[in-house]
């Protein structure tokens, strides 16, 4: 007994003089008598300061590991996966025994095979090495991993003994040193710019709190972790080719937290595991944990698990891999901030957060030599399963089938989405009825069930409204069909040919070009957007039909329905020949069929010179950014102009704000936030908006227009629990009430140019939060609303659930000659919500159209 209290007070000495202990040495991180190869140089050597001494920025990062991997060849192998949107490398080091380089190709096929049922039988795992996908700091101001990363290369470069020996023969290692790069760049110039050299610890110092947007994000202030499955963005798109050209057996995802935390390794909390993820994926999770509380242990580190973190959504790096039969582990440490900051376990110091980030590198490293059979075993029956998982489900389905509707480009990156992560898409063999609709051949596509990534399909495509629990970490459902307003149902037709290449779809041009009086093109296609404004911007005068017609093309009666685009031939200031030239160009770079119209008369509807027809302005478009505003809601917005429609965005910052001339604009865009703003700011901006401009109102941003009289309208009270709760469960109370992000249905006024390119009269969309708008006396505001039986697919309380049935979505309130278009919701969720941008760029580019009644 003696002996464990003697032990316990060593260690929490330890613990106190590893948090105090500065400057840092190597030692200090790495294997204590441990021998290096004197030929391959240290962090030190090469950059000057030892790691832990500065913030480690990305270009310092990569100038050391090329240096690294120059110097251990037979070691390290170092590739380029991608660019992100700053053009700073994405790399990867390829680490493993030298007799493994040299077979590494034959190494990586042998591993993938393992997942091919066909095959799998054959293999020997006893002799086969694991694959470890070791990522760090994917956000970028949680910078103790991508620093860790750099010592975890050089030990395994430069160490030698036993140990290391059999990591490297009986591991391939691929170390991704930074997930984000352009975010830690960002972040370790706002903390190196910031320290002192006395040390300042206090948590109200400039070096602790970043401005706007923070290091955390991408370039577009996107959440990295969030991406896995939609794989929006270069980073993610590159980490899941990498992740599936070697189908690892474990990934680690290593992370910062709360300064007053201590250290968080998985499994998280049993009750919030999504059900496609096999029970085995947890108990080996709980078996590599052992490893990691050991080695805390050693050096008095405490920690934490089973709480406060969950494995439901499938596009975090730590959830990701647990539905491919692979095992994600979430690491998270303690966050210094800064170099050092005070916290309620003292000072906490950026060495030692390093610290604990490398010796969990390293014991996943072990865990990964005691328990390689069985991990490679798992991997092996997770693939042999032959039946589709039933869990969660009465019945399993074959596979499921989907349309392209009238829009070629959502139907192209939904399918460009699932071959991203290797899921097969056949286009169907036979005609097919979706939700009662008949559907062409070549318009349907089929995922079949029967393949390798089944448990994926079916966590793409399913919807779930039962759970075991009420709280979530991240969002509670995410189904994609429905993300891209794609019709689709459980089933499977025949196959036609497998999907094997994707090129970007192409339209055509339908009609005589020579002599037409006008051109047209339907709103429905998702980059309309992009095409409209190249017109514009190339001074075209353009058109939208607030009413359908038809025109006879050729043989041909063409409907022509709201929205859609007319650009006159005549009263031009642009020629005819350069008009034609364009619009033949929107059908390879916009995948639209434009329309040669012969006559101004119509079949039937309006004829080309009806009041029906109105003009369509460029829209000049600023958005407000800075403290108190969601960067995430805002990088969404910057990102869908800038990136798909190729829009020019003028970001205008509150925390500069001057009184800066706001008339230069059309149209002001208000994100999700929680705006504080001054009377001269709202003076100026009513002014505006009377005066004839456009103001976007997204969310949170709705409580302040309303609250200064611009908006004419007005919320629920969201519905308060008022049951006895016991004070431990308050926490998770407040929480369950919540709706954390879950799939809702509503009915489109497809008459209103905001629903203009919408054809069917129900919508799915994304909701977070509990705003509920109440309904407008002037419904003919109102062009979405909330249906009685809302909820598709997601967590949401009776009594939200309740509160949401029949109120609006969208509300346009007049103001003068302009107008606030009130968005309860966000139509641009993540970057992978297609299905409702075009509501959002409706708002843009026909705001200006709405008539007051």
């Amino acid at each position: 007994m003696k002996q464990r209290c003697l032990f316990a007070c060593f260690s929490l000495l330890f613990s106190f003089y590893a948090f105090a202990q500065t400057p840092p040495t190597l030692d200090y991180y790495l294997p204590a008598a441990t021998r290096y190869r004197p030929a391959i140089p240290t962090p030190e050597q090469v950059l000057g300061f030892q790691i832990g001494t500065w913030h480690l920025s990305h270009d310092q990062q990569v100038w050391y590991l090329r240096t690294l991997a120059a110097a251990a060849p037979d070691r390290i192998k170092i590739e380029e996966y991608g660019r992100t949107y700053e053009d700073r490398p994405l790399q990867v080091l390829i680490i493993t025994h030298p007799d493994n380089h040299q077979r590494l190709e034959e190494i990586r096929r042998q591993h993938v095979a393992l997942n091919d049922p066909a095959q799998a039988a054959s293999f020997n795992t006893a002799q086969m090495p694991t694959v470890l996908y070791n990522g760090y700091s994917i956000h970028g101001n949680e910078p103790s991993g991508a620093n860790a990363a750099t010592l975890v290369a050089y030990y395994l470069a430069a160490a030698e003994g036993p140990e290391v020996e059999q990591i490297l023969r009986n591991t391939v290692i691929l170390l991704d040193p930074s997930f984000n790069p352009d975010g830690l760049q960002r972040f370790s110039t706002w903390v190196n710019a910031h320290k002192s050299i006395t040390e300042v610890a206090d948590p109200n110092a400039r070096e602790f709190n970043e401005p706007f947007p923070r290091g955390r994000t991408n370039h577009y202030w996107f959440d990295l972790n969030r991406d896995w499955l939609p794989a929006q963005h270069p980073e993610s798109q590159g980490r899941v080719r990498l992740f599936q050209r070697w189908q690892p057996n474990v990934l680690t995802d290593h992370h910062e937290m709360g300064t007053n935390s201590t250290f968080f390794f998985q499994p998280g909390v049993s009750t919030r595991v999504n059900p496609l993820t096999p029970l085995q994926n947890q108990e080996l999770t709980s078996k590599i944990g052992q490893f990691h509380a050991a080695a805390l242990d050693s050096i008095g580190s405490l920690y934490f698990t089973k709480e406060g973190y969950d494995d439901f959504y499938y596009g975090k790096g730590s959830t990701y891999p647990d539905v491919q039969g692979s095992i994600g582990i979430l690491f998270e440490q303690a966050s210094s901030r800064g170099h050092a900051q005070e916290s309620d376990h003292g000072v906490l110091r950026f060495p030692f957060t390093i610290r604990n980030q490398v010796t969990t590198a390293l014991s996943t490293l072990r865990a990964l030599q005691a328990l390689r059979p069985e991990l490679l075993d798992y991997q092996r029956s997770f693939f042999q399963e032959s039946a589709p998982t039933t869990r969660g489900r009465t019945t399993a389905p074959q596979g499921y089938v989907f349309s392209r509707t009238r829009d070629l480009a959502r139907a192209y990156h939904f399918i460009e989405m699932l071959r991203r992560h290797q899921i097969d898409v056949y286009r169907a063999g036979q005609s097919v009825t979706i939700n009662g609709q008949s559907v062409s051949a070549n318009e349907a596509y089929v995922v079949p069930l029967a393949q390798r990534q089944r448990r994926l399909i079916e966590a793409i495509f399913r919807t779930q409204t039962e759970f075991t629990d009420s709280l979530f970490y991240d969002i509670s459902s995410w189904t994609f069909p429905l993300a891209f307003n794609l019709p689709y149902q459980a089933g499977l037709p025949r196959l036609g040919e497998r999907i094997d290449s994707l090129p970007f779809p192409v339209g055509r041009v339908r009609g005589r070009t020579d002599g037409a009086v006008g051109w047209a093109f339907a709103w429905d296609g998702y980059y309309a957007p992009r095409a409209l404004y190249r017109l514009q911007k190339a001074g075209v005068r353009t058109l939208v039909a607030q009413k359908p017609f038809s025109q006879q093309i050729g043989n041909e009666t063409i409907d022509f329905s709201y929205g859609t685009i007319l650009v006159p031939t005549f009263n031009q200031e642009v020629p005819a020949d350069s008009i034609a030239a364009l619009m033949e160009q929107l059908t390879t770079d916009d995948a639209l069929d434009v329309y040669a119209l012969p006559t101004g008369l119509a079949a039937s509807g309006v004829d080309l010179g009806s009041r029906s027809l109105a003009p369509v302005p460029q829209p000049k478009i600023g958005m407000f950014i800075g403290s108190g505003i969601s960067s995430y809601d805002a990088g969404e917005i910057w990102h869908l102009l800038d990136q798909r429609y190729q829009m020019p965005l003028t970001l205008l910052d509150l925390d500069d704000w001057r009184g800066s001339n706001i008339d230069r604009y059309t149209v002001l865009i208000m994100p999700d936030g929680n705006y504080r703003l001054n009377d001269g700011f709202k003076e100026t901006l009513e002014r505006w908006v009377r005066a004839g401009g456009t103001l976007v109102a997204l969310q949170g941003a709705l409580r302040w227009v309303q609250s200064v009289g611009l908006g004419d309208f007005s919320f629920k009270t969201p519905p308060k629990d008022t049951s006895y709760t016991r004070y431990v469960d308050l926490p998770d109370r407040r929480g369950a009430q919540e709706i954390s992000g879950a799939i809702f249905q509503v009915d489109v006024d497809v008459t209103h140019p905001l629903a203009f390119g919408y054809r069917n009269d129900r919508l799915a969309v994304f909701k977070q939060g509990e705003l509920f708008l109440n309904s407008s006396a002037n419904a003919t505001h109102l062009p979405l609303r909330y249906t009685a039986q809302p909820l598709l697919s997601g967590y949401v309380t009776a009594p939200n659930l309740n509160e949401l049935r029949n109120t609006p979505a969208v509300v346009v309130s007049p103001q003068g000659r302009g107008r606030v278009i009130a968005f309860a919701d966000n139509p641009n969720f993540r970057a992978f919500w297609y299905g409702t941008n075009k509501l959002f760029a409706n708002a843009l580019f026909f705001g200006a159209t709405l008539r007051s009644y």
